[in-house]
């Protein structure tokens, strides 16, 4: 690994203040601590630039390399974690009950300082590098936020790239997909309203749990049924809650879940049968039935050019043994995906050890991966912006 010389000797710190991020994780938009841990940073690597609460907790640094060149590229670290009770067993393990990096964000972000540190030491670069440090990934809309902010009128880019672990066991490992690389995503509630009764006396109750399972086990058949098997599109319901006894037929229940997509069309069949279905079970039933299907995530669509462009940049850090510019599509979903919309740029994966999935209890990100993720970022910039 080729390693850039600011970054290697700033190992150290950029583990401590991994560990640090890791141990303290919080929600989206309320990544107060973490944030100010960021714009703190960044003013003691002397960037030019640092601007806070863009979408509440949003931190953006500006770099101005040796040049005078106007292109501008940004970089984008999230920082937010998730609802999720750690299972580690590491001494920097969350000391918030309930709250984990189990996604690699504190990675992130780490790794985007650790650009940040080598490229305001170095500024071997002709132009401006816009660093972002994004809230509320995790389906909270922090990228839309952003972007209503007004982040890019104010800091307009030219391309913009993003990086996320993968726990694949192959340290430094990079991958890209160009084209559609992440799926759109909608998320759905539904609620439905029947009559409740006594559960020896099921004839007198208009059955919500029976709905709703019966309702969830439909739902599946839109893949099966409607959707063309040479498509790609998921429909997962994560959520049944009903009733309160044992003795009680439930009145009211709830189902709730998520849609993953590549193509509208197929979005909008799904999203349409789904009505269809609700009103369906309404009248069959006799029962009210809710359905709030949004949408969260668009497509994630990789620029090909732009691709090659940050394949050539890990090339020099991690070598072209360990580069892959063909990775196939992942149903997955990223808000960077909105930054994409209004900028063109790129988004990759980067490899470390460990094989525990993202969004698991037990997940642990490979350290390794820090200098490594920070070195792919800051070589980017330098070789967009040659001067």
């Amino acid at each position: 690994m080729n390693i850039l010389p600011v970054i290697a000797e700033s190992a150290p710190e950029l583990q401590s203040l991994f560990r640090d991020l890791h141990a303290h994780p919080e929600i989206g938009f309320l990544e107060t601590r973490t944030s100010g841990i960021v714009a703190k940073k960044l003013r003691s690597y002397g960037v030019d630039e640092v601007h806070e609460g863009i979408a509440r907790t949003g931190v953006v640094a500006v770099i101005r390399g040796k040049g005078q060149g106007n292109r501008c590229i940004g970089l984008r670290a999230d920082m937010d974690a998730l609802p999720i009770r750690e299972a580690t067993g590491l001494d920097h393990a969350s000391k918030h009950e309930g709250v984990m990096h189990a996604c690699g964000h504190d990675g992130h972000t780490t790794m985007l300082l650790g650009a940040a540190k080598h490229l305001a030491a170095t500024r071997a670069f002709d132009g401006t590098a816009v660093l972002i440090f994004q809230p509320a990934e995790e389906g909270l809309g922090g990228a839309r936020g952003m972007i209503a902010d007004g982040l890019f009128e104010r800091f307009p880019c030219d391309e913009i790239y993003g990086m996320h672990n993968y726990p694949t066991g192959q340290v430094g490992r990079f991958g890209i997909c160009k084209g559609p690389a992440l799926a759109g995503a909608a998320f759905f509630d539904i609620s439905i309203h029947g009559k409740g009764s006594h559960a020896a006396m099921p004839h007198e109750s208009c059955d919500a749990l029976m709905i709703a399972a019966t309702l969830a086990a439909q739902l599946n058949t839109i893949l099966s049924r409607n959707i063309d098997a040479q498509e790609t599109c998921v429909l997962s319901v994560t959520q049944l809650h009903a009733g309160t006894a044992y003795n009680i037929v439930p009145g009211t229940a709830s189902l709730a879940g998520t849609i993953r997509y590549f193509k509208q069309e197929v979005y909008d069949l799904a999203a349409r049968r789904m009505a269809e279905i609700c009103e369906g079970f309404a009248v069959a039933h006799g029962a009210e039935i809710e359905l709030d299907l949004r949408n969260v995530f668009d497509v994630l669509v990789n620029d090909a050019d732009l691709s090659d462009a940050y394949m050539e940049a890990a090339t020099d850090i991690v070598g072209a043994e360990n580069v892959n510019g063909a990775e196939a599509p992942v149903t997955g979903s990223e808000d960077f995906a909105d930054m994409l919309k209004v900028v063109p740029g790129a988004y990759c994966s980067l490899g470390h050890s460990g094989t525990l999935p993202l969004h698991n209890p037990g997940f642990v990100l490979g350290e390794e991966i820090l200098p490594i993720g920070a070195s792919i970022m800051a070589r980017l910039v330098e070789r967009r912006l040659p001067l």
